[in-house]
C-alpha cells in the first residue's frame, strides 16, 4: 500500500468536492460505473497498490480523469478518485508533492505555466519531448501524448466556410476586408500571443486589413453562439470544445503553426511508474484513441446534453473495447 497522502492534499481534495465544474454542472463525485476489463491488460497481484488519480474541474478534465480512474481500476489497481480539483496549479502541486499519482495534463500548460517558458512550441511532438525531458527532474514522467490538442483555434460557420472555400487560417486573407470579422475574448484580444500577433503571423495588419470595428469583444462562452449567429465570421475557440460540433462550426487549420501545442498526455509519479511500468501499457492505447473529434463529442455530451462525465467516459471506453459491461 502506498503511504498516506499529506493532510494538505486531503483538505484540498475535500474543498474541491464542494465546487461545481467549470461548465455549471453538478459537482463531480467519486461515482464510477461498474465495469470489467476489455482490451485493458489486467495486472495480476497489484490489487494492493493504490493509484491516486487527479484532474482539474472543467468538463474535459473531468472526463479524462474518469477515463483514467476507470482504466486503472479495470487493470486491477486500487484507485482513489481525487478528480475535480479547482485549478491547474493545485493539481500540479498534488503531483509534485506525491499526493497524486496520475493525471492528464496539457503540454502547453506545463511548458508555459508550470515551467515558465516564454513561448510555446507549435510542433506537437517537439513540444511533448521538451516537456517530458524538463519534468523528469521534477519526479514526473509524461506518457505518449494523445492526438487531442486543446489549443486556441479560429472557427467559422460551416456553411460560410463551404461557400467561401475556407479551410485554413491563411484563407481569411482572401476575403474582402468587410468580411474579416472576429469575435474574441478580452484576454485574447490583448495578450502577447493573441489576436494582433496572430493576424501579423498570417500577413494581416490590424487596423488597415482588419479594422477595429471588425473586432467584437465577448465573454468566452458567448463567442460560440455569436459566431454561429453570424455576428462575426471568425470566432476564437478552444479546439476540443463540444459546442463546435453542436453548433456545426468548422475549425480552420492553423497552417502556419501560430498556436502552441496543448496535447493531453498521461503524467505519472515517476517513482510509482518505476515500480509499476505496466501502467503505461494500460494508458497508452487509451491516449492514442483520444482525438480532437472524439473529445469534442465527449465534451458535447456533458456540456450540451448535461450528462455525467463518468457515464460519458464509461460508454466511450466500452464502445472502444477498453471495457466491457459486467
Amino acid at each position: 500500500m502506498r503511504t498516506p497522502r499529506a493532510a494538505a492534499g486531503a483538505l484540498l481534495v475535500s474543498a474541491a468536492g464542494l465546487l461545481l465544474s467549470g461548465c455549471g454542472l453538478e459537482p463531480s463525485t467519486a461515482y464510477i460505473p461498474a465495469a470489467e476489463p476489455g482490451s485493458i491488460p489486467v495486472v495480476e497481484g497489484d490489487g494492493d497498490t493504490e493509484v491516486r488519480v487527479t484532474s482539474k474541474n472543467f468538463t474535459e478534465q473531468l472526463i479524462l480523469g474518469k477515463i483514467a480512474v476507470l482504466a486503472v481500476e479495470a487493470a486491477g489497481f486500487e484507485t482513489e478518485d481525487i478528480t475535480n480539483v479547482p485549478g491547474s496549479q493545485p493539481v500540479r502541486e498534488l503531483m509534485l508533492a506525491g499526493d497524486a499519482d496520475l493525471t492528464f495534463e496539457y503540454t502547453g500548460t506545463a511548458w508555459l505555466t508550470y515551467l515558465g517558458k516564454e513561448t510555446g512550441i507549435p510542433d506537437q511532438q517537439e513540444q511533448w519531448r521538451a516537456v517530458r525531458e524538463a519534468d523528469l527532474g521534477n519526479g514526473l514522467t509524461w506518457g505518449e501524448p494523445a492526438a487531442l490538442n486543446n489549443t486556441y483555434a479560429m472557427a467559422v460557420r460551416s456553411e460560410y466556410a463551404q461557400a467561401n472555400g475556407l479551410e485554413t487560417v491563411s484563407d481569411i486573407a482572401r476575403l474582402p476586408v468587410a468580411e474579416r470579422t472576429f469575435c474574441v475574448e478580452s484576454e485574447f484580444n490583448s495578450r502577447s500571443d493573441g489576436l494582433t500577433p496572430l493576424l501579423a503571423h498570417y500577413g494581416l495588419d490590424r487596423g488597415s486589413e482588419v479594422p477595429e470595428e471588425n473586432i467584437g469583444i465577448y465573454d468566452t462562452g458567448a463567442i460560440y453562439s455569436a459566431t454561429d449567429a453570424g455576428e462575426c465570421n471568425f470566432g476564437e475557440v478552444f479546439s476540443t470544445d463540444g459546442r463546435i460540433p453542436a453548433l456545426d462550426l468548422t475549425v480552420l487549420e492553423d497552417d502556419r503553426q501560430f498556436f502552441p501545442a496543448y496535447n493531453a498526455a498521461p503524467v505519472y509519479n515517476s517513482q510509482l511508474l518505476a515500480e509499476h511500468p505496466e501502467l503505461e501499457e494500460v494508458m497508452e492505447p487509451i491516449a492514442a484513441a483520444l482525438t480532437d473529434d472524439v473529445m469534442q463529442e465527449l465534451n458535447r455530451q456533458v456540456d450540451v446534453e448535461g450528462r455525467d462525465p463518468a457515464d460519458v467516459a464509461y460508454e466511450w471506453m466500452v464502445a472502444e473495447g477498453f471495457l466491457v459491461e459486467p
